[in-house]
């Protein structure tokens, strides 16, 4: 009888199918998923740096054309006639700021008065329905027709005061509102509601919760579209020219006398064609658009600073 014999069994061979995928084996679905992903990202990138040309475009401009003019004179002195060399803007600083001054607290405080009704008490209701239809209305009208609107009730209709900063900062004011609403509106929506019932479960009334809980969670945000609004309306120009009218000295009075600003002088000087006249409207949109700039800025980073703080809540 034959004893079997024990041989050693023989290593696997690496070449042999297995019936296991390596983990260094790419699908081919997978590849062509990348590549799909990376062509999207090539083509979003070059549609975004597209999208900036035309705002580099106009920042390079300005600033080559309107830099060599800044200078001291060019905020202490009155226009001089669109002829002769030198003078500056200071009645249009001085009038922007006023009318600005007085347009602002006007559209903050009924915008967010109207966001505060549409989110906190308006819900359901038909008037929150209507005011929310206006605002939108009033988001694409013209600006030149809300100056026509002021200038039919303000200057020339039953009020009939005349031209200067009040019925110019009314116009500022209405072309800012619908913008402060809807931004507002949106950062009270944005309230976690697990706050006001905390608040509304410990005892307080609504108005309480609206204004010691909701407001403050949602400042900053408020302060963001309040901004956006300010840097529209410090640019307009159509509704200065129809309550406001322009004046080449300065002037601090609200009304009875014609008041100047930064964007219509700029349109003022651009128009005529005397050279120095034209170099005066170039300066001018230069300080607009810094002005503005500095706006955009303080919104975004105020917003910035309210995301970083969300997200480490």
């Amino acid at each position: 009888m034959s004893t079997p014999t024990l041989t050693a069994a023989s290593p696997p061979d690496p070449a042999a199918p297995t019936g296991r995928r390596s983990l260094r084996q790419i699908d081919p679905r997978t590849k062509r998923r990348a590549a799909t992903s990376a062509a999207m990202k090539g083509l979003l990138t070059a549609v975004m740096a597209a999208a900036c040309v035309p705002l580099l475009l106009i920042l390079y401009v300005v600033a080559e054309r309107g830099w060599h003019v800044i200078n001291l004179h060019f905020f202490t002195q009155d226009t001089l006639p669109f002829r002769l060399e030198g003078g500056g803007f200071r009645q249009g600083f001085v009038g922007s700021f006023l009318i600005m001054a007085l347009a602002i607290p006007m559209a903050v405080g009924f915008g967010i008065a109207a966001a505060v009704y549409l989110v906190e008490y308006g819900k359901g209701k038909k008037l929150a329905v209507l005011v929310r239809f206006v605002t939108d209305v009033m988001t694409g009208v013209p600006s030149i027709f809300v100056g026509l609107f002021v200038y039919a009730v303000l200057v020339i209709g039953t009020v009939r005061i005349g031209f200067g900063t009040l019925p110019a900062a009314v116009a500022i004011a209405i072309v800012m509102l619908p913008i402060v609403v809807r931004s507002s509106e949106e950062m009270l929506k944005l309230v976690p509601d697990h706050l006001r019932s905390a608040s509304l479960g410990l005892g307080a009334r609504r108005w309480q919760t609206t204004t010691k809980v909701v407001l403050p969670a949602a400042a900053p945000g408020l302060a963001t579209g309040s901004m956006l609004a300010i840097a529209r309306g410090a640019g307009e120009t159509a509704p200065l020219i129809l309550t406001g009218l322009g004046s080449f000295t300065m002037t601090v009075y609200l009304v009875g006398e014609r008041q100047a600003s930064l964007p219509q002088l700029i349109h003022q000087n651009a128009v005529q064609p005397f050279p120095p006249g034209i170099d005066r409207a170039w300066g001018g949109a230069l300080c607009l658009v810094l002005i503005t700039l500095l706006f955009t800025v303080v919104a975004r980073t105020i917003s910035a600073r309210f995301s970083a703080r969300r997200e480490g809540m």
